[in-house]
């Protein structure tokens, strides 16, 4: 073998290597969840180990979705994520539309004070926000994680929205007021279908953070027919048991709608985020 088609091959390695570790470490446990979660439980608990599900067996699906309250879960975590999420893109565009064509005093301020945020860790939002909900009687409502969730997700989506509409022209706005549109009626009408794969991608980390989100959840939510799907996921998981099978199909249950998002709008998502890696 030639010096030449030793770094060649060298090179490849290099470039195919850390791809195929990468791509083994995020599909091995997402694969031995949707094994696990068609094994029955006695082969789970066996002491040989079977990798693959042998009968197939639906009833853990049938088992989470109708005797663990799993559906209530379901329904709790879109219920919480749809209403978080409407809020949190609405003022995401209207703050930065703001900071991106108005200037006003404090402004850097303002953008520091956001970014900072980013690097607070969440408990310390937790307790105060916990007292001041509580004496807002919000607690263990669904309410009580929707203003949570838009406090924690409103500062870096500003920044992001900031950015997509930074790249459109202010001659745009400029003609919309030539014709009479005011500021509101330009931002939904004009900017609003410009930057629309910015906002998809937005809308769809912000959901994804919502409806992964466990610690907010779990501390402010203590009736189980309140529970969104991570504090059910959790109670699953008992003292002295573990239920293997009902975890792994309510954690495969809970994966669906994020997946099926990201797959109807993975169109918008590569353009939103080629447009932020430019801005």
């Amino acid at each position: 073998m030639s010096s030449k088609t030793a770094r060649r091959i060298g090179s490849k390695l290099l470039f195919y290597i850390p791809l195929a570790l990468t791509l083994i470490l995020v599909l091995v446990p997402f694969l031995w969840a949707i094994s696990t979660s068609l094994k029955r439980e006695s082969d789970i608990m066996s002491p040989v180990i079977h990798y693959l599900p042998q009968p197939i067996t639906f009833a853990n699906y049938i088992s989470v979705w109708n005797e663990n309250s799993f559906s209530q879960y379901f329904l709790n975590s879109v219920l919480v994520s749809v209403m978080s999420v409407v809020v949190i893109t609405l003022l995401s565009v209207m703050n930065g539309y703001a900071m991106s064509r108005f200037k006003f005093k404090g402004k850097s301020a303002f953008m520091l004070i956001l970014l900072a945020t980013q690097m607070m860790p969440v408990i310390l939002f937790v307790i105060p926000l916990f007292l001041i909900f509580k004496n807002l009687g919000l607690i263990n409502t669904p309410y009580s994680l929707v203003l949570f969730y838009i406090v924690l997700q409103v500062p870096f989506n500003t920044i992001l929205m900031q950015g997509f509409i930074s790249s459109t022209p202010k001659e745009i706005d400029e003609a919309g007021m030539v014709d009479g549109a005011g500021r509101f009626r330009i931002i939904m009408t004009i900017i609003a279908p410009i930057v629309l794969p910015g906002i998809v991608a937005t809308s769809a980390f912000a959901f994804i953070g919502v409806w992964n989100e466990f610690l907010v959840a779990f501390s402010f939510i203590t009736t189980p027919d309140r529970f969104t799907i991570p504090i059910g996921l959790k109670f699953m998981i008992g003292e002295f048991s573990v239920q293997y099978a009902s975890l792994a199909a309510g954690s495969i249950i809970g994966l669906i709608p994020p997946v099926l998002l990201f797959m109807y709008i993975q169109r918008y998502l590569v353009e939103g985020l080629g447009g932020a890696v430019k801005g």
